[in-house]
């Protein structure tokens, strides 16, 4: 019986395979880029995998969510992606957190397993400058999705040093905040240098202390998800 992994094993080599398949990697935030990163792994293999979010599905999601559907409107967005990826792979070992982090919360996480990856895709300040934090004071690998609102052209999507990034408001709040904590450069993100329109955003103020909502459009977020996945994949395969 032909295995559903057939073609990856026919590009990687079983070696390479067996390498992603015994990985265990964290995604944080499984929303525009998240949901799509998360896919991807497992559909490259990647055998242990834990989700984290606290947030249900929204209307405003299904232009670009991989979760987001009518059908799923008001259903936690864990729950819905759990059952897209156990649909994928039956024997994923699948760990699924519905919360908020919080840094206690972070670093009880992140101490109970040493991830061989963590993908950062929270569009929210605080605790996605906690996570980065804790995974570099537990010397766990990680990389960060810088902002993907607001922008339409996807040569612009690129990796960088966070020291490097430039056009992306969430990454210089990012490195305001970590340069507090005495972190100037070492993390690596996906970003964009493509300006955003100021037309795209609208100020907001919510529970969570975000400053504004950006639009977007339905590929842009899902192939920031799509670099995240494949820079994990291609450091824990060695390819």
């Amino acid at each position: 019986m032909e295995s559903w992994l057939s073609r990856t094993i026919q590009l990687l080599g079983e070696e390479k395979m067996c390498r992603l398949e015994n990985a265990s990697v964290l995604v944080a935030g499984v929303g525009g880029v998240g949901g799509y990163a998360a896919e991807m792994l497992v559909r490259a293999g990647v055998g242990n995998l834990t989700i984290i979010d606290s947030d249900a599905v929204a209307l405003s999601n299904i232009n670009r969510q991989l979760i987001a559907l009518h059908s799923t409107v008001g259903q936690s967005k864990v729950e819905v992606l759990a059952s897209r990826l156990r649909d994928i792979n039956p024997q994923l070992n699948l760990k699924i957190l519905r919360l908020f982090l919080v840094e206690d919360e972070i670093v009880r996480i992140l101490s109970e397993c040493n991830y061989d990856y963590i993908v950062d895709a929270i569009d929210t300040l605080a605790p996605k400058v906690a996570l980065i934090c804790t995974a570099k004071r537990l010397k766990q690998k990680i990389i960060s999705s810088m902002g993907a609102g607001g922008r339409v052209d996807p040569t612009k999507i690129m990796y960088a040093d966070i020291s490097k990034t430039y056009h992306c408001s969430l990454a210089k709040a990012v490195r305001k905040q970590l340069q507090k904590k005495g972190i100037n450069s070492g993390l690596k993100v996906v970003f964009s240098a493509e300006q955003v329109k100021r037309e795209a955003i609208i100020a907001t103020d919510d529970e969570r202390n975000k400053k504004s909502t950006v639009g977007t459009v339905s590929y842009l977020p899902p192939m920031f998800g799509c670099f995240l996945a494949a820079y994990v994949i291609r450091k824990l395969s060695g390819i």
